[in-house]
Formats: structure tokens, sequence, C-alpha cells
């Protein structure tokens, strides 16, 4: 517990590092590109909404805790150890499909915007559809991966429980490198550059910490 715990807090730390370059990165913003980022800044909205999306995450991976007996019958019917977790999966994702799928449609008929479905040309509807696959792909992807991953932490308790919690890190990992693949981080100065690689390597240490501290217990 104490060693979660840790790892847990390890993680806290590197995000709040990486939040802490993002504060750095909008000093050096134009006065016209800080207003037009704070147009819409509504601090007690997204610490809401920031709160209420880490309650449902837990959540989810309470979810696929709950489905160990799916996992483990998927396992008695043959299924390699690599995608046993899929058929919970499915599960846990159908309840999140129905949630968003009644509020976009009570927003359809609030709004009366249902015939927007029928209005657009063929090819935006077609791009719509691709570009709409292609984000469903690639954030169920993490959970394929999570399953996978899970597979070889079956000798380790501590890394079954952390594995959440590495699967968050990674996400603010790779989002903050692909931001400086695309050059969002381009003209900031050299101490915030350094402050935002402190954060992603402490990151990084808070996804092998429990392994290293467990493997020498």
């Amino acid at each position: 517990g104490l060693v979660l715990l840790t790892g847990v807090c390890i993680t806290l730390a590197g995000i709040a590092v990486i939040g802490y370059a993002g504060s750095l990165k909008a000093r050096n913003m134009s006065d016209e590109e800080k207003q037009k980022a704070i147009c819409d800044f509504a601090f007690t909205k997204g610490i809401s909404v920031a709160l209420l999306a880490g309650m449902m995450s837990a959540c989810f991976s309470l979810g696929l805790e709950a489905g160990a007996e799916v996992q483990q019958t998927a396992l008695a019917l043959g299924a390699s150890d690599l995608f046993a977790l899929n058929p919970v999966i499915l599960l846990v994702t159908l309840g999140g499909f129905c949630t968003n799928a009644a509020y976009c449609l009570w927003q359809n008929i609030k709004n009366r915007t249902g015939r927007e479905y029928f209005s657009v040309s063929v090819s935006t509807g077609v791009n719509n559809l691709l570009f709409c696959a292609l984000a469903g792909l690639l954030w169920y992807s993490q959970f394929f991966g999570l399953g996978m991953g899970k597979s070889f932490f079956t000798g380790s308790p501590v890394m079954l429980a952390f594995s959440w919690s590495i699967l968050m890190s990674l996400n603010v990992i790779f989002s903050n490198v692909w931001g400086i693949l695309l050059k969002e981080w381009n003209g900031v100065g050299r101490r915030t550059v350094t402050v935002l690689i402190a954060g992603l390597l402490i990151l990084i240490f808070s996804t092998v910490f429990p392994n290293l501290v467990n493997s020498n217990l």
C-alpha cells in the first residue's frame, strides 16, 4: 500500500510540474493570445469537470476489476492472456456508449439539431464517420494495450494495482510529446523547456517506480 501511494504521489508530482511548465508558457503569450485563451475560462466549471472526470476514470478501472470473472471465463474458453480482458472492456465501454448516445440524442432534441445529421454532403459525412471511427479506435487502443500489459503483471499484485496509474501517466506523457512534435511549445524559454522535460521524466519514473521497489523487496 505504501509503495502504491508513493507511486501515485510521484505521478501527481510529475503532472504538477508539467502544469507549472504550462503556466510558464502562458507568460510568453502575447496579450491577444492570452485574451483568446481565457475567453471561455471558467475555473469552477473546469475544476468540477476535472474532478468528475477523475472519479469516472476510477470507476472505469473498478469496472474492469469487477469483470474478473468474465476474464477468467474467457481464459477458460481458450482465450490468450493478451486478449482475455477484451470482453470486459466491451461490457464497460458499452455503458459509456449508452450514456454518451443518450446525452447526444437529448441535446439533439433540446436544440432541434437532429436534421443536421442528414443535411451534410456525402463527402463531409464520410469524413465525419472516418474521423469518429479513428478517434474511437485510438481511444480503445489504450485499454487494449492495458489488457495486454496487465497480462505481464499477473505475478505482481503491486504492478497490477498500479497499472491504471501507469496508463494515466502514459496518457499525459504522450499528449505532451505530441504537443512538442506539433510545435505547441515553440518560442518558450529554456527554463520552460527544462521544467517540461523534468515533469516528463518524473512521470516516466513513476511508471517504473513500483516495479523497482517491488523487485528489491
